[in-house]
């Protein structure tokens, strides 16, 4: 279900219930889309997250963490002035869609009280949260400035009177008796979903399409099947219908949204907040690292193919050095049949005694005597045998450099918005991403080790990054704990605290490193254990690289369910 005027409707509900009369005490824009308001309210204080992202646009309280911006963005700042300490007096939808109205009452810097509304609309990629005077009607500021070169219709611009955007079709179902709604129905020419959106307002496919479907089960009972839909929507049981292709948020279940042919997960929540919490934090946050990640995941993908560059070059060197024998046996053919070898020749065709009555044609430079063509092609074997050993090295420490970019790359992509601040210092420190001249080096609040419990209550440490993966393993662990990552595969290092774990524990402690690495959506991931005494960091050596012996290989399948259930 997508965030219609009916979930609208009902999210409105709830969050008057927890936050009415509750006053503002914080006020954060963590990202260019997004705020997270503080409201104190029935003794605690309530995370309402305010989002007029493209894609995930919603209202709804949170538990998500997040990281603020260093400098705060104009909006926000605004917001801060006008909305700290404000009282929320109420909560309103605007009929039966996706406009928000937040109103506050605050005292302004004379003293006097002013009512202030903060308005939402959840309107796609026209998503947006502008602050509102509600007695002159002006607008104070908007989270995205829009003029009228870019929309003809309405400015919203600091200083313009606000425009409303175009009303809704259809019928608010939240205001009709029941024998209007019988009428509404009956003058319907054809039950589908297209038609309950023309005539109902904030009526998203999914909802249509479900009430759609209902109606053609009892074409001769509509007004029941419109009575039972509304009962339904009074008593909600928040659901999450995952298929192998998609998921949904609904209020209660959807019948319409079940295929019989496909598996279907269902988990149902307490609220619509949590609902939304479970169904949108992946996705928002895979989305948040891919925006403030893009540049760095753009910097290692070129790293990583000018160092796949390098190696196939001195790759190429090896392969020709394997051939410095053959220039040497030439150099000592040409010593031996000096005196047979006529001056200006391009070539000489000699007895080759390496092979037994066989002949060997040798190119020459017909500019050099038979000495110095011999000399040259000496030169040309010392050349090579020296270079095998300098590229031998060479290609160790590019496959390396390779890895370790890998593993970054594949961090990037596992990463929360907290962690990549980390990520880009390590980066910087490792000289692969300049620091800004204009920034000075902050101190970076070090991210902690994701946490589990294995079935027996035993603690698993996983690592996020590179710099982690270094600490967890070398410092954190102590030498008799047991170690395990997936077996040549970019990943966390995870660590079971336990001198002796159970084989329950080292299943699930296995299955992490497999989901933690860059192949957690394959079958049959190898993972090695080994006891941190084992690890060995070789001198020089990138964040994040250890070699060591004595492992045991497990080979799992991981399960994002069995991952969920660990975590603390």
């Amino acid at each position: 279900m997508s965030f219609d005027g009916i979930f609208t409707h009902l999210m409105i509900q709830e969050l008057n219930q927890q936050l009415k009369g509750g006053r503002i005490s914080k006020v954060h824009q963590p990202y260019p889309n997004e705020l997270v308001l503080v409201i104190r309210s029935q003794g605690k204080n309530n995370k309402l997250l305010l989002s007029a992202h493209p894609s995930y646009a919603r209202i709804q309280l949170t538990n998500m963490t997040y990281q603020n911006p260093d400098t705060p963005p104009n909006f926000v700042m605004i917001l801060r002035k006008h909305l700290d300490g404000a009282i929320l007096e109420e909560i309103k939808q605007i009929d039966n869609d996706r406009v928000i109205h937040f109103t506050f009452t605050h005292r302004n810097e004379l003293g006097d009280l002013e009512n202030l509304i903060l308005v939402v609309e959840l309107m796609g990629r026209h998503s947006t949260i502008l602050l509102l005077n509600q007695s002159t009607n002006k607008i104070l500021d908007a989270i995205k400035h829009i003029g009228s070169s870019q929309n003809s219709y309405r400015a919203l611009l600091p200083g313009a009177s606000y425009v409303a955007p175009p009303k809704a079709k259809g019928i608010n179902p939240f205001s009709l008796s029941e024998v209007q709604a019988f009428s509404q129905l009956s003058s319907l020419s054809e039950i589908n979903p297209k038609a309950i959106q023309q005539c109902f307002q904030g009526f998203g496919r999914d909802t249509a399409t479900e009430l759609a479907e209902r109606l053609q089960k009892n074409p001769n009972d509509k007004l029941r099947v419109w009575q039972q839909f509304m009962a339904q929507l009074k008593a909600i049981e928040p659901t999450l219908l995952q298929t192998s292709k998609k998921e949904f948020f609904t209020p209660f279940l959807f019948e319409s949204l079940i295929n019989t042919t496909d598996e279907v997960t269902i988990t149902t929540f307490n609220d619509l907040s949590s609902l939304l919490d479970g169904f949108y934090h992946d996705k928002a946050e895979r989305d948040r690292v891919k925006q403030q990640g893009s540049l760095l995941i753009k910097k290692i993908l070129n790293e990583i193919k000018r160092n796949e560059g390098k190696l196939e070059k001195r790759e190429a060197t090896l392969r020709a050095a394997e051939n410095a024998e053959d220039l040497r046996q030439r150099g000592e053919l040409l010593t031996t049949f000096l005196h047979q070898i006529p001056r200006g020749v391009t070539s000489v065709e000699l007895e080759n005694y390496y092979e037994e009555d066989a002949l060997i044609t040798i190119a020459l430079d017909p500019a050099l005597t038979p000495n110095q063509n011999a000399q040259k092609y000496f030169q040309r074997y010392q050349k090579l045998r020296n270079a095998v050993k300098l590229v031998g090295e060479q290609i160790a420490e590019t496959k390396q450099e390779i890895a370790y970019l890998q593993s970054v790359l594949t961090q990037l992509e596992l990463a929360g918005p907290m962690d990549l601040e980390l990520i880009k210092e390590e980066l910087i420190e490792e000289g692969y991403v300049k620091r800004s001249s204009v920034k000075q080096k902050r101190q970076t609040k070090k991210s902690q080790p994701a946490k589990f419990i294995s079935s027996d209550g035993t603690e698993i440490l996983v690592g996020r990054n590179n710099l982690q993966n270094d600490q967890l393993s070398l410092k954190t662990a102590k030498k008799t704990e047991y170690w395990l990552h997936a077996k040549d595969i970019p990943g966390s290092h995870v660590i079971i605290r336990h001198t002796d774990p159970s084989d329950q524990t080292i299943l699930e402690a296995a299955e992490l490193a497999a989901f933690y690495s860059k192949y957690r959506h394959s079958a049959q991931v190898p993972v090695d254990l080994v006891q941190v005494k084992h690890l060995r960091k070789p001198n020089g050596a990138k964040p994040g690289y250890v070699i060591y012996e004595n492992q045991k290989t497990y080979y799992i399948t991981p399960v994002e369910e069995n991952i969920e259930k660990l975590r603390q």
